[in-house]
Parts: C-alpha cells; structure tokens; sequence
C-alpha cells in the first residue's frame, strides 16, 4: 500500500535563526503537525516532531519506518518550503 504524503500547512518564520518553518503533513488522510525546517551546516533539512522530556532532553515523536519513507517526507516538507 502506498502512503499519500502532501503538506498541509507551512508556516515560514522571519528570523535570523537556525529554525525556519513548522511544517503539518497528511499522511494517508492522516495529519501530522510538528515537522521543522532547519538550515544545518549542510543545508535545509527536516527536523521530526518531537518533545522535550522531564530530563530537559528532546525526543522525537514520529519515526518514519524506512529510509525510503524518511526520504519522501523530507522531500515533500521541502518542496512546499521552496515553492
């Protein structure tokens, strides 16, 4: 079965920092908030949901399964960035 990945929602930020989007994506009819769009070292790439523990740790709360499907997410929450 094939997932239906599109975003639902990007809200760009104005700032100077590191962090430049929330981005909520639906995934088989399904929506997901919480994705980021962050500009590393390396360029932009996208940040899973995720939340911080009572040890002050942050952890993610959305795993996608396989590399494959990590790769369609990240490609969909970037192309919606840049458009």
């Amino acid at each position: 079965m094939e997932k239906a990945i599109s975003v639902s929602r990007v809200c760009k930020l104005d700032t100077d920092s590191k962090l430049k989007a929330f981005v909520d994506v639906s995934i088989s009819g399904i929506v997901v908030k919480g994705f980021s769009v962050v500009n590393g070292s390396k360029g932009l790439f996208v940040s899973m949901p995720r939340h911080q523990g009572k040890d002050g740790k942050w952890y993610n709360t959305v795993y996608p399964v396989t590399k494959e499907l990590k790769q369609q997410l990240s490609q969909a929450v970037l192309e919606a960035y840049n458009s």
